[in-house]
């Protein structure tokens, strides 16, 4: 593996100085910048624009314990049966009771969350989603709470004097010297590449959807992070789980637009196209069971029927009240003629969330010195093997106050000012191409076809018969592609994916027994997987 994607002469290109370097602006990036002293110096660089995150897309709300007949321990029970053995009981009670906090302290920053119809008009509307024994998630503008939220905390950061953000910037890699995190390497269109050099680097790029011909993830979601912090060799675990959502409005042609579990929540069901009810035959939660099971289930009926999707039936809920609750699915449906008060939502299942990721703890701390890892990039052991739902924006909000809290603590510590240093193993890089070079090559056809494959054989159901297939094709398109530098965003972004693809993939084949959201089809048992 090469370590990084350019040559950087450091003779050649501009350096930029900073205390903090936080890449990402989502809700984890954008928390943890909140945390940051104002005596410090901080950069924040996001690839697009602010607003482009999945956070921002969020529609259901954030898990938090407010109702009198619910409690942390049923949170954190409801927590380690939807994630199975992997997730870490000590971390999910350490969020979990954080919770209320980090919801009061929106609330403070002005996010007008949703307020219950009865009462005062003071407490919170909650709602329920799928494994969830009580309604407890706390949502915003019905169906758009990560914007609410995001919005919020850009306000804030926008009004910190100690802090840039530097919009349409694409993070290249992190930068080491002596196996110690000094900054990382960056380009836009303007200035081309600049090292900038960090006491601290807090990595908050979200996760890997955009490997997957189906997702709810935005265009921005593409391992950018997972990559650089492979390349970089920092410990990466449990790449295997990737949660599929069970409902993604399936349009022929169309992008592809999230429909709230939140909807099954208040009494929506699935159908199949002669209108049956299904999930009751395959979990007695039906529509409520755990995103894996119901994933399983819709592809499961969909190979049935030999149709392409199934639909969500919401016609027999109150209309204005279903309106009022989830105005942006409404929009986004109306856009094909869709009126969810009255038809059927054609959905089916779509990458949505990365359980695994780089190790860290509930600080951020990861294997590479002076590297901070937050949110959906970071595996902190909470989700485990699935996620339960709306646990992630919880997540994003505690761990990103604890990273901005701690890389605060190590920069203030480090008296000496932040200076060049000399880059480990700066020469491995790959062949450099010309522009016409690099023209001439049809990568957009490579990055269809790796979507395609992983969406086919390590998607919603996995055999060894088609992890073998995908990583032999992976192998075929990283001989062509990996050993060249190039020069474009694009096609940085399809090294990026190549590279995770494959991790996933040599993940997937290593666990031979279904966990979770990895589900092996042909699964073997113990004594033969021995």
């Amino acid at each position: 593996m090469k370590r990084y994607l350019t040559t950087v002469n450091q003779k050649r290109i501009p350096h930029y100085f900073t205390d903090v370097l936080v890449i990402g602006t989502g809700i984890a990036g954008l928390r943890a910048t909140m945390e940051i002293d104002p005596a410090l110096d901080v950069l924040v660089i996001t690839k697009k624009n602010n607003s482009d995150s999945s956070s921002y897309l969020a529609q259901g709300g954030i898990a938090c314990v407010q109702g009198k007949n619910d409690n942390f321990d049923s949170h954190i029970d409801d927590t380690l049966i939807a994630g199975g053995d992997l997730v870490d009981e000590d971390v999910v009670r350490s969020i979990v009771e954080e919770a209320p906090q980090r919801v009061q302290e929106l609330l403070d920053w002005g996010v007008d969350f949703d307020k219950s119809a009865s009462g005062d008009g003071k407490d919170l509307a909650l709602g329920r989603e799928g494994a969830h024994s009580h309604n407890r998630i706390v949502h915003a503008q019905g169906d758009a709470t990560g914007a609410a939220i995001v919005q919020a905390l850009l306000k804030k950061v926008q009004q910190q004097k100690n802090v840039q953000i530097w919009e349409g910037v694409f993070a290249l890699d992190l930068i080491t010297s002596e196996g110690q995190c000094v900054g990382a390497t960056i380009w836009n269109a303007h200035h081309g590449r600049t090292i900038v050099w960090a006491k601290q680097v807090i990595l908050a790029t979200g996760g890997c959807g955009r490997l997957y011909r189906e997702t709810t993830n935005p265009p921005v979601a593409t391992c950018d992070g997972l990559a650089m912090a492979a390349r970089a060799n920092v410990t990466m675990r449990d790449l295997e789980f990737i949660q599929f959502h069970p409902t993604v409005l399936y349009i022929a042609g169309g992008s592809r637009t999230l429909i709230s579990e939140a909807t099954r929540g208040e009494g929506a069901y699935l159908v199949d196209k002669d209108g049956f009810r299904f999930m009751s035959e395959y979990d007695k939660r039906g529509e409520l069971a755990p995103r894996d099971v119901v994933s399983r289930a819709v592809v499961a009926q969909m190979e049935k029927t030999k149709h392409p999707n199934v639909y969500l039936q919401m016609s027999h809920l109150p209309p204005e009240k279903t309106r009022l609750r989830f105005p942006g699915i409404a929009e986004n449906c109306a856009k094909f003629g869709i009126d969810i008060t009255k038809d059927p939502i054609p959905v089916r299942p779509g990458a949505h969330f990365m359980m695994g990721g780089i190790v860290a703890d509930l600080s951020g701390v990861t294997s590479l010195p002076n590297l901070l890892a937050v949110g959906e990039v970071a595996s902190t052991r909470l989700h485990g093997a699935n996620r339960l739902a709306s646990n992630s924006l919880l997540e994003l909000l505690v761990c990103g106050r604890r990273a901005g809290e701690l890389a605060s603590k190590e920069a203030l510590a480090k008296e000496d000012r932040i200076s060049p240093h000399t880059m480990d193993d700066a020469q491995n890089v790959g062949l450099f191409l010309d522009k016409g070079e690099e023209e001439a090559l049809n990568t957009q056809d490579i990055r269809n076809a790796l979507k395609s494959q992983m969406w086919r054989g390590a998607g919603v159901v996995r055999t060894a018969a088609l992890l073998d297939e995908t990583r032999g094709k992976i192998q075929q398109w990283s001989n062509y592609v990996l050993k060249y530098q190039f020069s474009t965003p694009e096609n940085w972004e399809l090294q990026n994916l190549l590279l995770v693809a494959k991790l996933i993939v040599e993940a997937s084949q290593k666990r031979t027994q279904s966990c979770g959201a990895h589900h092996r089809e042909d699964e073997l048992k113990e004594e033969e997987s021995a």
